[in-house]
């Protein structure tokens, strides 16, 4: 938070006429972590008011119908677009229309830093939009990540939110990420591939996609201690790793690479409804410019929690 204030950023915040949106807005700005750019019609400033804002007026907001932007996000995205089955006058509805277009569109166009959404629509839903405006990063597999804080804990887990069976190579991309974003949150990464067997016990036909991340892992020599296949109580717990004495692992591991999208993603939603840790996320990570998808659930305070570490670059 305090680099976020040293460095304030424009965020875009594609979904500004919904109420727990314009309360994250106010709650970003007041905090002095930057400058919200409202994507909205003509009655946000009148929302803004009605939550006891003083001066609405001086909250920036784009209107997709009437923004004199509309005419270079046409051709940008018609750009995109035009080989994949998209006539000109279907890209200026979606511009006009959807939300996501038009504030991935403000973001691809210099108007902001980063962008948040997500509250309105499910993820995959809002994932596409996106992708439609905003490509991954060059040589990286986009991914969602989430994030347990505890008293004494806090654990990285992922791919929680896009890819449904990774291969072994992406799932080695996906553990350099998150170590990486474990590092740039103050964490030293121990790396964990997750599965039912541990070291092979007992045996499946769906291991070998984890095994080969390790073997990828070995060659790329990434830094940082990993270790798999293992079950979530042989990661987690010191007592049960020690029956292991030849893993790789010095102590538990803090972030853990989930086999696929279902035991993930399934995995994420019952820690943050039934946990009594905090959750943040999920965080998206890989794509090349700093957009983040907040959960339908999110509260103001879990939206400026995005915000923050989206302008900060810390998931990227």
């Amino acid at each position: 938070y305090e680099g976020a204030r040293a460095r304030p950023k424009r965020v875009i915040f594609a979904e500004g006429e919904e109420e727990v949106v314009l309360r994250a807005a106010i709650a970003f700005r007041d905090g002095g972590y930057g400058t919200p750019v409202l994507v909205g019609r003509d009655d946000v400033h009148d929302r803004l008011r009605a939550l006891g804002v003083a001066d609405p007026e001086s909250f920036e907001v784009h209107n997709s119908r009437v923004s004199p932007l509309v005419p270079a996000m046409v051709d940008f995205l018609y750009a995109r677009l035009q080989r994949r089955g998209f006539l000109r006058r279907e890209c200026e509805r979606m511009v006009n229309q959807d939300r996501n277009i038009f504030g991935a569109l403000l973001l691809q166009l210099g108007e902001g830093d980063a962008m948040i959404t997500g509250v309105t629509r499910a993820y995959a839903q809002s994932m596409r939009e996106i992708r439609r405006v905003i490509d991954p990063a060059p040589g990286r597999t986009p991914f969602g990540a989430h994030v347990l804080v505890g008293q004494t804990h806090t654990v990285f887990i992922a791919d929680t939110t896009v890819n449904e069976r990774p291969t072994g190579e992406e799932l080695a991309d996906i553990a350099e990420a998150t170590a990486q974003v474990a590092r740039r949150m103050g964490h030293e990464p121990r790396v964990a591939f997750l599965s039912y067997s541990t070291f092979g016990n007992p045996e499946g036909k769906w291991l070998d996609n984890i095994r080969a991340a390790v073997k990828e892992l070995d060659k790329r020599e990434p830094g940082f201690e990993y270790e798999g296949e293992m079950s979530p109580d042989v990661a987690l717990n010191a007592k049960q790793l020690a029956n292991y004495p030849f893993a790789r692992l010095s102590e538990p591991a803090n972030v853990l690479i989930m086999p696929g999208l279902q035991s993930a993603n399934i995995s994420a939603k019952l820690l943050r409804e039934l946990g009594g840790d905090q959750m943040i996320g999920p965080m998206l990570i890989g794509m090349e410019k700093n957009v983040q998808i907040a959960p339908m659930t999110a509260t103001a305070s879990d939206l400026v929690t995005l915000a923050v570490l989206a302008a900060g670059g810390m998931a990227r």
